[in-house]
């Protein structure tokens, strides 16, 4: 069966920018006077922001701070940081220039706010949709984010392959009805109770290997 789109996530996916947002993460922390523990970090990948932010001011003992100033607060760190450029995840590159020489439909589903997705498409290039985590009703692990990204590009949600890094991200997509491809980064203890096809990285994975799923 043929793919009728293909949906990637964005941070730790296609792009190594986790390490950009632990960055930005401790800045803001150290701003704050504390550092953030490596164990409230891992659990802040995929979520959304709000979520991100509960845990940040919960770790650093201030739950009293303003959820919403902290998160443009960091949006502005990582900014800078996306500016200076962002590398590929290994196959990530050549798996989406084989999926765009394909005409396979692909979209970008991704939690990151639209202002750093400008950025971010510098380097990735143009998708035929994007769906940021600024603009949906709700976020990942919910469906919808997915299921918009269907609706966008005209195609059957259960003939798409989303392709994933978190938990979060592959519980949305998963929900939604996509095949899930996933290839862990930050996080090693992906969730194997999804039907899921998790890969060590996309090296070496094409179109054929899409469509096997």
């Amino acid at each position: 069966m043929t793919v009728a789109a293909v949906l990637f996530d964005m941070d730790g996916t296609l792009i190594e920018s986790e390490a950009l947002w632990a960055v930005a993460l401790q800045q803001l922390a150290g701003e704050y006077g504390g550092v953030l523990s490596e164990a409230a970090r891992i659990s802040m990948v995929g979520t959304d922001m709000p979520t991100s932010m509960g845990i940040f001011h919960a770790d650093l003992g201030q739950e009293w701070r303003d959820p919403v100033l902290g998160a443009a607060r960091l949006v502005e760190l990582t900014e800078v940081l996306f500016a200076a450029g962002l590398p590929w995840r290994p196959g990530a590159r050549e798996l989406v220039a084989e999926v765009r020489a394909a005409g396979i439909p692909a979209a970008l589903v991704t939690s990151t706010e639209r202002r750093l997705v400008k950025i971010a498409l510098e380097t990735l290039g143009p998708f035929d949709a994007v769906v940021c985590g600024d603009e949906v009703e709700f976020t990942k692990p919910h469906p919808w984010p997915y299921r918009r990204a269907a609706e966008l590009l005209g195609v059957p949600i259960d003939r798409c392959v989303a392709i994933e890094d978190s938990p979060g991200g592959m519980r949305s997509a998963a929900a939604a009805g996509a095949k899930v491809l996933a290839v862990p980064c930050e996080v090693m203890d992906l969730p194997g109770d999804l039907g899921a096809t998790i890969l060590p990285t996309l090296s070496g994975v094409d179109v054929k290997t899409l469509e096997r799923l």
